[in-house]
């Protein structure tokens, strides 16, 4: 992996690449019938596995910063799984999504960024598209889902932040790490679950590979070259595309206002790159 800086624009694209990945998630768990912690653990076996393979700079031993990153990747993993096999994608999504806010308020007292105006602005815009997603969404009193995911979005604000301080090699190494974490916290919960039929091993291998592995090198590499709250924001996409891979694949319906809180997140985001642009 490349360890100079990318530009905005290149960053800008890696971080959209990334969310796209992202958001096949909750299609993904929903289409198996594993349990939670089989498919939380099996994807990180998978996404450890690749990562070490492809990206030997990360072969390094942790250090304080990697550990920190890798916990806060841990526990936004294991949320995200619970959550999506607790309530719906569009809750699991919009709820997780609100990470814009935490590090809205946390990028100056642990990064030093000052937001700008347009991305202040912008914040408002997409979270209102994306609760457009979530007041369509008509099984939202899953409490216990709801509250795995609104806790994935605080631990998912603390990541986009700990990558910020991390260089490309040591915030894939994170990932292993966190990846490993994941996997030892969950897998013993997992052995008395179904066996995996071809289509949960299919899944498995996508969620592993393209969906964690994948958008994380495209994550890391793209954050080193905007702010921490623009690449929260164009993170925003995931959203935007979960409820269809989920209305696709597995028959979850998005309603007309779903489809206004899409159009919505994709003004914010048109509209905070051409500000940002012009400045």
């Amino acid at each position: 992996m490349s360890q100079a800086l990318p530009s905005p624009g290149l960053g800008r694209l890696a971080i959209i690449g990334a969310a796209i990945l992202w958001s096949t998630g909750g299609a993904a768990v929903k289409s198996s019938a594993l349990t939670a912690p089989q498919i939380a653990g099996g994807r990180a076996v998978i996404a450890a596995l690749v990562l070490w393979l492809v990206i030997k700079e990360a072969r390094v031993r942790p250090n304080g910063r990697i550990l920190l990153a890798a916990v806060w990747y841990a526990v936004t993993a294991v949320l995200f799984v619970f959550a999506n096999t607790l309530t719906t994608a569009a809750s699991t999504i919009f709820l997780q999504n609100t990470a814009p806010i935490w590090v809205l308020l946390l990028s100056v007292p642990l990064l030093g960024e000052r937001p700008s105006r347009a991305e202040k602005l912008s914040v408002p815009v997409a979270l209102g598209g994306a609760l457009l997603f979530f007041l369509d969404d008509d099984q939202s009193g899953r409490l216990a889902g709801n509250l795995c995911a609104l806790a994935a979005s605080v631990t998912y604000a603390l990541l986009i932040m700990s990558y910020k301080k991390l260089s490309s090699a040591e915030g894939t190494a994170a990932t292993i790490y966190g990846a490993l974490l994941v996997a030892l916290g969950t897998l013993p919960f997992g052995l008395d679950g179904p066996s995996p039929t071809p289509t949960d091993l299919l899944v498995l291998l996508h969620l592993g590979i393209l969906q964690q592995a994948g958008a994380a090198l495209l994550f890391i590499w793209g954050i080193r070259g905007i702010s921490a709250l623009e690449g929260a924001l164009l993170t925003l996409f995931e959203p935007l595309l979960s409820p269809l891979w989920a209305f696709l694949f597995v028959h979850e319906q998005v309603g007309p206002l779903g489809l206004m809180g899409g159009a919505l997140i994709v003004l914010a985001t048109i509209g905070r790159a051409w500000a940002t642009r012009r400045s």
